[in-house]
């Protein structure tokens, strides 16, 4: 049976899964911006109110990661099926704005990652350390913020708090804290455990070319650990599908089909 295909798994007509996506990607785009300029520009830090400032935070980070993840879906074209130019607007905006990222560059590593999963030359592998998180988290974070996300930060920062004034604890526990650790989040629920190498196993232990797996994440704790990413193997799959429709994709057992051919690392 084709690996790529399950029986009884279709995907909406274009139309509704524009509507979808563009609703879904508003929302969470919305409230992540909304968010930001409140702890920014009306939210007052003090020791009383430290409790929503975590809670603001942590929920700033989830939306960090669903920001990625709607960029994700504007690189395969999932976002708005058909509409590369939308895709590539909405992409490169939201991009820019998460770390002062370049949408080509991203996409094309992204490309790069889905043709050499878990070999040599994919960028989102370390094949030196493919079981260690730090080192690999190091090469992960050298590899995607180069000087471009380096200088849009420091001049964000400095701009807040050189010319706007804000207190740097607050920039830092609404603005950087959000942003780093929703780099962690992406890393490890969406990079490090679906591609990693337990202890004893190589690539030839993996289901099949893409070298990953899938978590065995309920709905919930799928969506929020990491927007449905988890699902890796029914990403690898079927990258026409989009992250809010993964969790059919799994019930639909694209995941579970076996593989025609095993490809040898």
């Amino acid at each position: 049976m084709n690996p790529h295909f399950a029986p009884g798994f279709t995907l909406p007509k274009r139309t509704l899964q524009s509507a979808i996506g563009l609703a879904l990607a508003l929302a969470i785009a919305g409230s992540w911006l909304g968010i930001h300029a409140y702890g920014m520009f009306v939210f007052e830090l003090t020791w009383s109110n430290w409790p929503l400032a975590l809670a603001l935070a942590a929920v700033q980070c989830w939306l960090s990661v669903g920001v990625f993840i709607v960029c994700h879906d504007a690189m395969h074209g999932t976002l708005v099926p058909g509409q590369p130019r939308i895709n590539g607007a909405i992409g490169a905006v939201l991009l820019a704005l998460y770390a002062g990222f370049a949408w080509r560059q991203l996409r094309d590593a992204h490309f790069d990652h889905h043709k050499l999963a878990g070999h040599p030359g994919d960028p989102d592998f370390d094949e030196h350390n493919p079981a260690d998180f730090l080192r690999w988290y190091r090469t992960f974070f050298r590899r995607y913020f180069g000087w471009r996300s380096i200088l849009f930060v420091h001049t964000v920062v400095g701009i807040y708090w050189l010319v706007l004034d804000i207190p740097m604890v607050q920039i830092v526990l609404l603005y950087g804290l959000p942003a780093l650790g929703s780099s962690l989040q992406l890393f490890y629920f969406g990079t490090f455990r679906p591609h990693r190498h337990a202890p004893g196993e190589d690539a030839t232990d993996f289901a099949d070319r893409h070298n990953t797996r899938s978590e065995d994440f309920g709905t919930l704790a799928s969506l929020a650990s990491c927007f449905h990413f988890g699902y890796h193997l029914e990403h690898h799959r079927r990258p026409d599908v989009p992250w809010w429709a993964l969790p059919r994709a799994r019930r639909a057992g694209v995941g579970r089909v076996e593989s025609i051919e095993k490809v040898p690392a």
